[in-house]
């Protein structure tokens, strides 16, 4: 048996966190002090505060019941095609307590980049000081898959950008996140809220198989023991005999996924779902998946990995 990691070990109460958020410190709402309060009343045990260009490691309510994940979001603009025609890369970087160089306030240029290997000189500097990174809402930066595809180092990206889905319709970074794990990277994907108004807030959501503490929660992230969501509740997920087996909160849809058309979609009939089970080919080197609530909700499984590519 293979058990996805967000579901292995100690089976303790899982935290749940954003690791997305923008405060007046850059072009958010509301001040850190109010958004830490905010999450916390909506039930989040932990928060990263990812203003731009604008590194933080401040918890700015320490009385609140929250752990706030240091962290900044760094812009890295590509060639522009046109006046009003958004290029570009984001990195949500999220940092150890300690020990990485970064300092409390210390800001950021707009950096300039011409392509994705002139960006990895500075991701590479971001991991040597143990930071981690995340590969921010693709479709919204207007970025092609080819354009980031050699990128080296980052834990893992964006899947749903609350943000994004609501301002701009840009809904499909799923799709990028199979093209990497079909050519074997193994990456992970994340929900964010990327806050920067109301309409933004307490959306979406990682929960995470971790001890209470920071350092314990970005090696969990770090390690894939966690999955994402914007509702639904997913109870378990493994792989045993050659069947991919799910648990999760009432479901309309409940599907599998490897990278390659047609994905394996089980609906509810009379009854709501509450668990499926698939059985995987052979040929196949991964296998995740995702659930749809009655509301529209959904929620992501991490992959299992089964062959190396």
């Amino acid at each position: 048996m293979i058990r996805q990691q967000a579901f292995t070990g100690e089976r303790r109460r899982m935290l749940k966190g954003n690791l997305h958020a923008h405060t007046t410190r850059s072009d958010g709402w509301t001040t850190p002090e109010e958004l830490i309060r905010l999450y916390r009343e909506r039930g989040y045990d932990f928060l990263a505060l990812t203003d731009h260009r604008f590194y933080n490691l401040k918890s700015f309510a320490p009385d609140e019941d929250i752990l706030v994940v240091p962290g900044m979001e760094l812009d890295y603009t590509l060639p522009q095609p046109g006046p009003e025609c958004r290029h570009a890369t984001h990195i949500v970087c999220l940092g150890p307590r300690e020990g990485n160089g970064l300092a409390q306030d210390q800001r950021f240029e707009r950096y300039k980049v011409v392509d994705q290997f002139e960006l990895q000189g500075h991701l590479d500097e971001l991991h040597a000081r143990g930071n981690l990174t995340v590969l921010a809402h693709p479709q919204w930066s207007s970025t092609s898959f080819d354009e980031f595809r050699y990128l080296q180092g980052n834990f893992a990206m964006e899947i749903w950008n609350t943000c994004s889905v609501h301002d701009a319709a840009c809904d499909s970074d799923a799709a990028y996140w199979d093209f990497f794990l079909r050519e074997g990277k193994r990456i992970y994907g994340v929900a964010v809220d990327d806050c920067h108004r109301p309409e933004h807030f307490a959306r979406s959501f990682v929960m995470v198989n971790a001890p209470r503490d920071v350092p314990a929660i970005l090696n969990a992230l770090n390690e894939g023991a966690f999955y994402a969501s914007t509702g639904p509740v997913i109870e378990d997920f493994y792989y045993d005999g050659g069947r991919a087996v799910v648990k999760c909160s009432p479901a309309c849809q409940i599907r599998f996924h490897f990278g390659f058309s047609p994905t394996h979609i089980v609906r509810a009939n009379d009854a709501l779902l509450k668990g499926a089970v698939f059985d995987v080919p052979d040929c196949y080197t991964y296998i995740r998946a995702s659930v749809v609530d009655p509301f529209g909700n959904k929620a992501w499984t991490n992959p299992i990995f089964l062959k190396e590519v």
